[in-house]
């Protein structure tokens, strides 16, 4: 085996004489050119050492070169090939070409036919690259957890992983259910501290005197319960990120505290005099508009400016297009393995009715519909009359006569005999719903989203 230069070019040819001669003919190109004899030598430093092109003698010692380019279609690798063939062998060079081979070379050629083969070849194989960095970067299905191929979706892959290497604080924006936290999660994968820990923090769901505790951590005695010293979430934190999500609600007084340690990585446990430091990477979120909340008095300017430093507003889901659609279909699928059940899809109508919806609580309300219809009830596709009422009955900025104009324009006519009074519906759905949790009237709420309460009060009205 023989080595010369740069974008990497193997030559499968039996005669060292024949292959050196080429060579030659390539000298002036910026290629590093690996000569082997064999079609097993030459399959082995595809699967290795992935060349760009490759030269390949269709008639090789230990195997036909067309057996060589089947094997090639079993291996991730895809070189381009071009094809040399003797003269008189023409259907042979056929064969390559309809096999893949981007194109052939007919013995006798001079030095300058190979070169110009060999440029296109190496033409095509940028392409190829091009077009494949163009694929992943631009045209991403999904992305760290995210479901979503539309352009504002497709912005905000490529802000994460442009914020992901900074230290840079981030402050994350959107409505809720757009998922600011999935947002948060792929900024720290992405980012050189995905080895270290990721801390989350709700600042709304823990009580304000218990919040600089859970932050900061408490020594022993700090106050009524403190048996012992504790690590807060910024200790938990350190050498990798801590995520305080929904910062908006948290108290002026603490904003104070948080942005000292914003600013020199510094803090003291509640009750203790001793300084502590940690390396802390920042994110934050909030489905508040943050500069209104500085504007209003509830949040401190200077705690904004040390925060907002890399901002990343989510996209509702009504401004996601199609991929509606494709989250509805990913959650079908995971729900339907979790519950095994059967549904294949949805139906044309329920699919317009999804896509023409407003979804005020985004991704989360989606989620949480497609669960719901899952556990249950049974079926092979979800059809329109499975979707909740109020889906039915608000059709967002669309208004019901667009919706229902939308709907009627599919070949399946509604039956007249099927549309129930809304409330009998209502009780139906809350009945199965209790009966399916088997009388478990706190848990058929959570699936239900609606108060154990209002369950109660509505069964007393039914009496």
């Amino acid at each position: 085996m023989t080595t010369v230069r740069n974008s990497k070019l193997l030559l499968v040819e039996d005669s060292t004489a024949t292959a050196m001669l080429y060579q030659e003919f390539l000298a002036d190109l910026p290629v590093s050119v690996t000569h082997v004899t064999e079609g097993r030598a030459g399959l082995d430093f595809i699967e290795k050492q992935d060349p760009d092109v490759v030269l390949l003698d269709l008639r090789l010692p230990d195997m036909n070169g067309l057996e060589l380019m089947e094997k090639l279609e079993l291996i991730p690798q895809n070189p381009v090939v071009v094809v040399i063939t003797a003269h008189g062998s023409i259907d042979m060079a056929v064969e390559a070409m309809k096999a893949g081979a981007f194109d052939f070379l007919q013995k006798p050629f001079d030095a300058e036919r190979l070169r110009v083969t060999v440029r296109n070849a190496l033409e095509k194989m940028n392409l190829k690259s091009l077009v494949k960095t163009y694929q992943d970067n631009f045209e991403r299905k999904e992305f760290n957890g995210f479901i979503g191929s539309t352009l504002p979706m497709q912005a905000i892959y490529r802000i994460i992983e442009s914020a992901a290497s900074s230290k840079a604080s981030v402050f994350i924006t959107g409505e809720s259910g757009t998922g600011k936290d999935l947002c948060a999660n792929a900024i720290h994968k992405e980012g050189d501290r995905c080895d270290g820990p990721f801390i989350p923090l709700n600042c709304a769901s823990i009580p304000r005197e218990l919040m600089e505790s859970e932050i900061f951590g408490h020594v022993k005695g700090a106050f009524t319960g403190a048996v012992g010293d504790r690590k807060g979430a910024a200790m938990m934190a350190d050498g990798g990120t801590l995520f305080l999500d929904e910062i908006g609600e948290m108290d002026m007084a603490l904003q104070a505290k948080l942005l000292r340690f914003v600013q020199t990585g510094t803090f003291q446990r509640v009750g203790g005099n001793k300084q502590e430091k940690v390396d802390v990477r920042f994110i934050c979120a909030t489905n508040k508009d943050p500069l209104e909340m500085v504007l209003n008095g509830a949040f401190r300017e200077d705690l904004y400016y040390r925060l907002h430093v890399i901002p990343i507003h989510l996209p509702p889901l009504r401004e996601c297009g199609n991929d509606v659609m494709s989250i509805a279909e990913k959650y079908l699928v995971d729900f339907n393995n979790e519950e095994g059940k059967d549904f294949k899809g949805f139906s044309v109508q329920a699919e317009k009715l999804l896509t023409a919806y407003q979804w005020p609580g985004n991704v989360r309300q989606l989620q949480n519909i497609i669960r719901n219809i899952v556990v249950l009830l049974n079926g092979e596709e979800i059809s329109m009359a499975m979707l909740p009422s109020l889906l039915r009955a608000d059709s967002g900025t669309m208004g019901q006569d667009s919706v229902r104009q939308s709907i009627e324009t599919s070949d399946e006519q509604i039956d007249d005999q099927i549309i129930k009074p809304l409330w009998q519906t209502e009780k139906e759905c809350i009945e199965s719903a209790v009966a399916k949790c088997e009388g478990n009237i706190p848990r058929a709420a959570a699936l239900l989203e609606v108060s154990p309460s209002t369950i109660y009060r509505k069964r007393t009205n039914w009496i």
